[in-house]
């Protein structure tokens, strides 16, 4: 039945949730709409001022975050748009010309081209280069600024999904000496919320602090599902900086909107989010070797019979079941597609010790409440959290994520919010939503005998794991693949003379392990390992302290000497307790054929030249004794 799989995969471009019921399942989805942002740059006298020698001037810090977003756009996600806006100028450059506004880059795919641009502001060198080719100016208003960025957004022809102002600055009161700018500021930020672009604050550290309260605090925008009141701590560091623009540069886009049912008249609306996705090398785009222009695939279904083109209502889809073709017409194919309704229904609880590691099936998505479908569901999906993490269970769901996709058995782990020493999120409050396996997709693996190690042994390693142990985290760790590839990309677009090489963290620290170890490895082998123990070479199977004794077998592999001539040779002995142990256990034919041949040479048995006569041979003459 496994063929039918292939009618949940979606066809055409909907851009939706790829439905793969393979093995090879991993959680791919794809979203409508284009991202868009705009780094907006305080670039007044007092950015270019570091508190000391050997840090990092705010705007320096500014560009390189900049730079960082660029390049990580060009690898995930080169459809967003991208543009810098540097504010408090010497010169002009902008569509409404206001003064002491300079647009850099106006809202486009981020390019090669564009990071070389903003590489020629770092470091001294580059605040030489702002101040020769733009200059600093003596006053500049946030809210023609403001405008300015708002004309960049509307100018745009793509359809746009999300819109963000990134502000850079270290000033936490522009206009305080003009209450009249401050009020238009003002103003101005409230008319971009109420249009769907949100203002998001990146202050940077400042002597005496920053203090948002003064300003800033009115004129930030804070999305629906954030908390409010929760500002970020100033920025004195690169890392810091990073960190809240890397919170704040994806918007938060749900795959689904569902109705989680508690019971028939109970239910509150939820969003279900992707967090993880395996990152892959893009496809290759094929073009026409003449102009270089890209070329598009076209299918087509003609008659074999005549040659005749196939319209889709001249098709229809067949199934071969028990060596029959079942035909099936296009509308009986989509109604084979759908269950039930979309949605989240509520089975029951466990505790979440029920649920194993074995039990994985793909990454999992996240749950978190929405107020769209239903009011209130925020207060409700909070109390049912509160109470799963109090008494440590999880809720086991049928979930359904679109009409035409099949239902899943998941798990609901509930996961408290966690804030680092920055006060930025590093992990949301809500479920994550576990795909459970059917019995259909476990697996009998039959399991050779266990061999128990002694307690010497187990305390040896417990003592090699010891050493051994580091705090994991999954995104210290980038595909070397994948960044190596993209550098060289990087290297042909930018004609830089050799590309960066990657450093591939998933190698191993042999010698910081080895000194870590210290003779622990050795002594460990000595209590495993037989003596004189080559791993590389050929070793006897023979138990130790197993005596060759009557009635046993010796084997030696064929093509070794037996005339002591210096040649290899591997004796495997074959007791005739071991081969009724093997008898009375069903095990006979882990024992291979060579093994076989000469035990039934030395009962006087004719087995034969196949495996299993050679079974039969030796299971029937110990069974007759």
């Amino acid at each position: 039945m496994s063929g039918w799989e292939s009618y949940y995969k979606n066809e055409g471009d909907e851009e939706e949730e790829e439905q793969d019921e393979g093995p090879e399942a991993g959680g791919e989805y794809k979203y409508s709409g284009r991202d868009s942002l705009i780094f907006l740059v305080d670039v007044s006298k007092a950015m270019f001022k570091s508190q000391n020698e050997d840090e990092l001037t705010p705007f320096d810090m500014s560009i390189q975050c900049i730079l960082s977003v660029y390049t990580n756009k060009i690898i995930s996600s080169d459809r967003d748009l991208l543009a810098v806006v540097f504010y408090g100028t010497e010169k002009e450059k902008n569509s409404v010309n206001f003064k002491n506004i300079y647009v850099l880059h106006e809202l486009d795919n981020p390019g090669a081209k564009r990071v070389l641009e903003l590489d020629r502001f770092k470091g001294p060198q580059g605040m030489k280069h702002f101040q020769d080719l733009i200059g600093h100016g003596s006053d500049y208003s946030l809210n023609e600024a403001l405008w300015v960025c708002a004309n960049l957004f509307s100018e745009v022809q793509f359809k746009m999904s999300h819109k963000r102002i990134m502000l850079f600055t270290n000033e936490d009161d522009p206009h305080g000496n003009d209450s009249a700018k401050a009020s238009r500021a003002r103003t101005k930020a409230s008319d971009l919320r109420d249009t769907g672009i949100f203002l998001d604050l990146m202050h940077l550290k400042k002597p005496g602090g920053f203090d948002i309260a003064l300003f800033y605090r009115d004129i930030i925008s804070v999305a629906e599902d954030e908390d409010i009141g929760v500002h970020f701590e100033e920025s004195g560091k690169l890392e810091d900086l990073l960190r809240k623009v890397r919170a704040k540069e994806n918007r938060k886009r749900t795959l689904h909107r569902l109705k989680l049912k508690l019971n028939k008249e109970l239910a509150l609306s939820v969003g279900i989010y992707n967090l993880v996705q395996k990152a892959v090398k893009p496809s290759p785009m094929k073009l026409y070797r003449e102009t270089n222009e890209p070329v598009k695939t076209k299918t087509r279904t003609f008659n074999v019979n005549d040659g005749s083109l196939l319209l889709p209502s001249d098709t229809k889809r067949s199934q071969i079941y028990g060596s029959r073709q079942i035909v099936l017409e296009k509308e009986e194919t989509e109604q084979l597609k759908r269950f039930e309704e979309p949605g989240l229904v509520l089975i029951g609880f466990k505790p979440l010790t029920t649920l194993k590691k074995h039990h994985y099936l793909r990454p999992s998505l996240f749950v978190y409440p929405e107020e769209s479908l239903v009011s209130g569901s925020t207060t409700l999906f909070s109390a049912l959290l509160t109470k799963c993490l109090e008494k440590k269970v999880l809720a086991v769901c049928r979930y359904t994520a679109r009409k035409n996709s099949p239902p899943y058995f998941v798990a609901l782990v509930p996961q408290e919010e966690e804030l680092d020493d920055q006060k930025i999120q590093v992990a949301p409050p809500g479920f994550q939503l576990i795909f459970l396996p059917y019995a259909d997709d476990k697996r009998k693996v039959p399991f050779t005998d266990k061999v128990v190690a002694n307690q010497e042994q187990i305390d040896k390693m417990k003592s090699i794991v010891q050493k051994l142990c580091f705090r994991y985290r999954s995104d210290s760790f980038e595909n070397p693949v994948l960044q190596q590839h993209f550098r060289n990309l990087e290297a042909l677009a930018l004609d830089l003379m050799e590309p960066e090489q990657a450093v591939d963290l998933t190698m191993p620290k042999t010698e910081a392990i080895d000194k870590r170890l210290g003779s622990l490895v050795d002594e460990f082998k000595e209590l495993v390992y037989p003596p004189n123990y080559n791993p590389e070479g050929k070793t006897t199977k023979r138990k130790q302290g197993e005596d060759q004794g009557v009635g046993s077998v010796v084997i030696t592999k064929r093509g070794l000497c037996d005339d002591g001539s210096g040649s290899k040779k591997l004796r495997v002995p074959v007791s005739e307790a071991e081969l009724k142990a093997h008898i009375s256990k069903g095990t006979l034919g882990k024992l291979t054929v060579p093994e076989l041949k000469e035990a039934c040479r030395v009962y006087g048995l004719k087995g034969g030249l196949k495996k299993q006569e050679l079974l039969d041979a030796l299971t029937s003459h110990f069974q007759d004794s």
